[in-house]
């Protein structure tokens, strides 16, 4: 099965991106089944290199966005804290982006390999 292109997935991409203390941040569950993995998963190789994931990166969201968070998505997904044991971490682009260079699913590697420009692209660096 092929997967959708990502200018086609955008529409999809975009409703998965909420704002929670001033930034733009995708959910823990929906970057893991983004990547291809488990949420507890991507948890743990967080967990297992925290060095990398400073809290403008990545960080838990408190009880009261919880709460205001589970009203606007609703609570009947099993993905957004139907059967969740806590609260979830909210990941900003850069953590979503070295989230992906953490894990070792298939997909978690495509993903990162795509969030880099290629060079000739992006024209030579000057060396001087």
């Amino acid at each position: 099965m092929r997967t959708k292109s990502l200018a086609r997935r955008l529409p999809e991409l975009e409703a998965l991106i909420y704002e929670i203390r001033g930034q733009k941040v995708m959910l823990d569950s929906d970057l893991a089944r983004i990547y291809g993995t488990s949420t507890g998963a991507l948890n743990r190789a967080v967990k297992r290199n925290r060095d990398r994931f400073p809290t403008d990166f990545q960080f838990q969201i408190s009880p009261a966005e919880w709460k205001n968070l589970k009203c606007q998505i609703g609570t009947s997904s099993s993905t957004h804290g139907g059967r969740r044991r806590g609260r979830p971490y909210a990941f900003t682009e850069h953590g979503a982006i070295m989230a992906a260079n953490v894990l070792n699913s298939r997909r978690a590697v495509q993903m990162s390999v795509g969030a880099c420009p290629e060079p000739s692209r992006t024209g030579r660096a000057r060396i001087s």
